[in-house]
């Protein structure tokens, strides 16, 4: 597994020690908004935009209780006891106290008041903020519904004689501490049962940082054996893991034989078996054999790192449908103020008596029911959790642009070698044209493909060692991308490659030809050597399909997809391989800028194409796809230029990712749905706008329940994809 995109200093501990869960910056933890991840601060808060409590942009597994949920959870029991009296006293107090309870309204005042001005303290200053910062929001709402409710309870309180007679009802001005005071306690129940929602949206990447062990066996030079905390393990440590153990970090085998359980990354259940020279990934299992390896990524550099950091990135990015939500959000509050001032002034003139109290409770009403928070939270929410969800499954988005856009996806473009294939070629065959031998082709092409990270060139660097053969150093070393290589080998000038490489070069493999399509029906890859110019021999090299390929394909198209194949390899290659796989249209033989030019053709013809790679020859195709899938096990340039990664390079995993993204975009919709459906229903019944047909009005409570439960239930429904049956 090669490194993912990901900042290695994201990852540095304040000693200079790489650890998973090491802060952003050396300064601590940064916090950001849900809502607005631009966002970003040291330290714990408020956004200055929508007033929501900031979280971290990274959590960590020893973080206690949100000190906001704890702050709120404290103010809400405390006063709770304080709004039931006062709320009782108010509803029920002429019935208890028939000829009216002397100076009730100075009692309501004293309960009222340290669940107003003290519990709902935060939501004031919130809302001066929100003017102060010229965005308006929840909390301006808030601020003024219960403002401006206490506020003339507290005058008809100290001055009942500025009132007129209409206002008096039991002998006082009739007060409204309770809607205050229910109002202030239900919005802080809804801010903590919201609170503890958002909670778990980042249990994915926790879950994730979980995996990692806290501890490695090394072995010293002098052969004993120590514990060491992982942040003190250095590349080049050897490390034993042992039966039932996790592996600490990335690395190599070196002794030991066993098998692995790596599905807590990859999401593959079936354990893979590990052999001196295999590749370990750190936090996976080792099952019942034990092993010695050596540490060669550690810190910020393992998979596990960046896979997190992948996560958390992808978290705080904005989805395309967020747009039109903030959109929407930047003129609601001040279209609810206004709402507001006309339901106030059109009681107050037009409204029965008394008209002007009516008005007042009615304003307040609107003013708390027409929450924007749901509006907010209804697409950040959705993708937090699809992240995670993705994550666990094997399946990193690069953002949430790339969720929302994989559900549109019905054209797919794939690599043969390392996507279809293991990636792992196996040397098959040597033809040696007249006059050279087997051995001697082998030995130059193995030399010159030192120089070359290409799969199939290792297969024939590998195969030459086995044998035996001295291999020289390549001089004037060039490679071409996707047709193979050149070089000097000896005083020999070597082109080693397919017939796009000998046809650019103007070398004629007719000699060959019959040999090489054999071959190539076959399902080999077929190198041509050419020495001097002149054609010298043929390499074959086969690589098993992969044996998820054949069910991944299947499911694919059995969800609409069209799959075209695009190698560089041969043509006749390509499409034994295609007709063993079932796929239709297949390119042999094409250059990155043939790719390239392929995805670009599909999308002129209407086609929303997906590209799917793991090599640097397939770059430029993945970053010019409407969304670019790169194979875990591939290059480092693949996956900076892909928006999806699948960590185990199984194409299973773009039907998982295509299956979540229906999922997250559907329930994003439903939030969005859920909070424009809400407040147009909430608003006009506030308002009073029913009650000459009905006479309903609705009270303020009612308003500050409904709007607490709302954004909570948009935070529960975006968790429901935790558990959103997915195919793949």
């Amino acid at each position: 597994m090669e490194k993912f995109r990901a900042n290695p200093k994201a990852f540095a501990g304040a000693n200079g020690t790489d650890s998973v869960q090491a802060p952003e910056t050396s300064g601590g933890t940064i916090y950001t908004c849900p809502m607005h991840p631009e966002i970003r601060q040291p330290q714990p808060g408020s956004c200055p935009k929508c007033g929501m409590t900031l979280e971290p942009v990274m959590p960590t597994l020893d973080e206690g209780e949100d000190p906001e949920l704890a702050d709120f959870k404290r103010r809400f029991w405390w006063t709770l006891p304080l709004t039931v009296v006062v709320t009782l006293l108010a509803m029920v107090g002429h019935r208890l106290f028939p000829h009216g309870l002397p100076y009730q309204s100075w009692i309501e005042l004293a309960l009222a008041a340290p669940v107003v001005l003290w519990a709902g303290w935060p939501f004031f200053v919130r809302g001066v903020q929100s003017v102060v910062h010229r965005s308006p929001n929840m909390w301006t709402l808030i601020g003024l519904g219960t403002g401006a409710a206490f506020a003339y309870s507290l005058v008809a309180t100290l001055a009942p004689e500025a009132f007129p007679p209409s206002f008096v009802a039991m002998g006082r001005v009739a007060v409204y501490y309770e809607a205050a005071a229910v109002i202030i306690s239900l919005t802080l129940l809804g801010q903590v049962l919201e609170l503890k929602a958002r909670s778990q949206t980042s249990a994915a990447i926790k879950s994730l940082l979980g995996l990692a062990p806290k501890t490695a066996r090394r072995i010293r030079p002098d052969g004993g054996e120590e514990d060491v905390p992982l942040t003190h393990v250095h590349v080049g440590d050897t490390l034993r893991v042992r039966p039932g153990e996790k592996v600490p970090v990335d690395g190599v085998v070196l002794e030991g034989s066993s098998s692995v359980d790596e599905s807590m990354l990859t999401g593959e259940p079936i354990p893979v078996s590990k052999r001196p020279g295999d590749k370990l990934i750190g936090a996976t299992m080792n099952a019942i054999g034990a092993l010695t390896m050596r540490a060669d990524k550690v810190g910020s550099a393992t998979v596990l790192s960046q896979i997190v950091q992948m996560v958390a990135q992808a978290q705080r990015s904005r989805a395309p449908m967020q747009r039109m939500a903030d959109v929407v959000a930047g003129y609601f509050v001040v279209a609810v103020v206004g709402i507001a001032f006309f339901t106030l002034f059109g009681w107050g003139f037009f409204g029965p008596e008394p008209r002007w109290v009516h008005g007042l409770i009615n304003a307040v009403s609107v003013l708390i029911i027409a929450c924007p928070c749901a509006l907010g939270l209804a697409t950040p929410m959705s993708i937090m959790v699809a992240t995670g969800r993705g994550a666990t499954n094997g399946v990193l988005f690069r953002d949430a642009a790339a969720i929302e856009r994989m559900r549109q996806i019905d054209t797919l473009i794939v690599d043969k070698t390392g996507t279809l294939t293991e990636g792992r070629p196996v040397f098959d065959r040597v033809v040696a044209a007249t006059g050279q031998t087997e051995s001697e082709i082998l030995r130059l092409a193995a030399s010159l493909d030192q120089g070359s990270e290409h799969p199939l060139a290792a297969a024939i660097v590998e195969a030459a060692r086995a044998k035996g053969l001295a291999l020289d150093k390549p001089e004037n070393f060039e490679s071409g991308t996707g047709i193979g290589v050149r070089g000097t080998v000896a005083g020999q000038v070597l082109a080693l490659g397919n017939t796009a490489l000998m046809e650019q070069l103007g070398i004629s493999v007719d000699a060959l030809k019959a040999q090489a399509e054999t071959l190539r029906t076959a399902g080999a890859s077929v190198m041509h050597l050419a020495i001097d110019n002149v054609l010298a021999g043929l390499l074959a090299v086969s690589d098993p399909v992969k044996a998820s390929t054949a069910e991944a394909l299947a499911t694919l198209r059995k969800a609409g997809l069209r799959v075209v194949m695009a190698t560089g390899d041969g043509v006749t290659t390509a499409k034994a391989v295609g007709i063993a796989l079932g796929i239709d249209e297949v390119h042999g033989e094409v250059k990155p800028a043939d790719k390239l030019a392929l995805v670009e053709r599909l999308q002129k013809e209407g086609r929303v194409v997906a590209m799917a790679g793991d090599g640097i020859n397939d770059a430029p195709a993945l970053a010019r796809a409407d969304v670019g899938v790169a194979m875990g096990t591939g290059t480092d340039v693949a996956m900076n230029s892909a928006q999806v990664t699948l960590v185990k390079g199984d194409l299973r995993g773009i039907a998982t990712a295509r299956a979540l993204s229906v999922a997250t975009v559907a329930n994003m919709k439903q939030n969005l749905g859920f909070a424009f459906v809400y407040n147009a229903l909430g608003i006009p019944l506030a308002a009073g706008l029913l009650y000459p047909l009905t006479g309903w009005l609705l009270s303020p409570m009612i308003a500050a329940l409904a709007m607490s439960l709302s954004s909570a239930s948009v935070v529960f429904n975006a968790l429901r994809l935790r558990h959103a049956k997915l195919v793949g």
